[in-house]
């Protein structure tokens, strides 16, 4: 489990390193003068306060490294999730990264990224990645908030859709990974049990 959370910490450092890669030049919003939004984006709150509140009150293990980042351990029904939220203040976004205790051998990335695919077009928000270096999954996802400020229900609503992904198709990951199955006998048995549960 040490292990897991340590490279979680790693790559939520190469998220954050990320943040500094810029390729899109972006147009100048330099003012003469500081205007009222101006004055209103600096006394925003930050939508992590409202996470560890949230993780507080759920009695969730978490580490606050950073003024914009959390990272929180939930227990799930298959797995622990690692969950790394991100305040990008450049774009305004609140990132979740939602990462769990499975790692994908290099013999089978090729199948977990036809099983990716094949999760990803049924998904209708966030998506999930496979960190190939690292053979790590997770689930990724940002709410964008534009000038407005996050509530505790969207934080809520970013935490158990992030979850709920992971709880949903990590027996997918599991048959492909260690039961060597391709990536569509994954998802229809997987498909199979969620219509199973119903």
């Amino acid at each position: 489990m040490t292990a897991i959370r340590s490279e979680i910490e790693r790559v939520a450092g190469l998220l954050f390193a990320l943040r500094a890669f810029d390729p899109l030049p972006r147009p100048s919003l330099a003012r003469s003068s500081m205007t009222y939004t101006d004055f209103e984006a600096d006394t925003r709150l930050n939508p992590l306060d409202l996470v560890e509140r949230m993780a507080a009150l759920n009695e969730w293990s978490f580490e606050r490294s950073a003024e914009d980042e959390i990272t929180i351990s939930v227990e799930g029904r298959w797995t622990d999730c690692h969950v790394s939220f991100q305040w990008m203040d450049e774009v305004e976004a609140l990132h979740i990264a939602c990462a769990f205790d499975l790692k994908v051998p290099e013999k089978r990335k090729n199948e977990v990224l036809r099983l990716l695919s094949l999760i990803n077009e049924q998904m209708w928000v966030g998506h999930f990645d496979l960190w190939s270096k690292e053979g790590v999954i997770m689930f990724r996802h940002a709410l964008l908030l534009a000038g407005a400020e996050a509530t505790d229900r969207q934080c809520e609503v970013l935490m158990e859709v992030a979850v709920e992904a992971v709880e949903r198709y990590f027996p997918a990951f599991q048959f492909v990974v260690w039961a060597g199955k391709s990536a569509r006998e994954a998802m229809d048995a997987t498909l199979f049990e969620t219509i199973g549960e119903a």
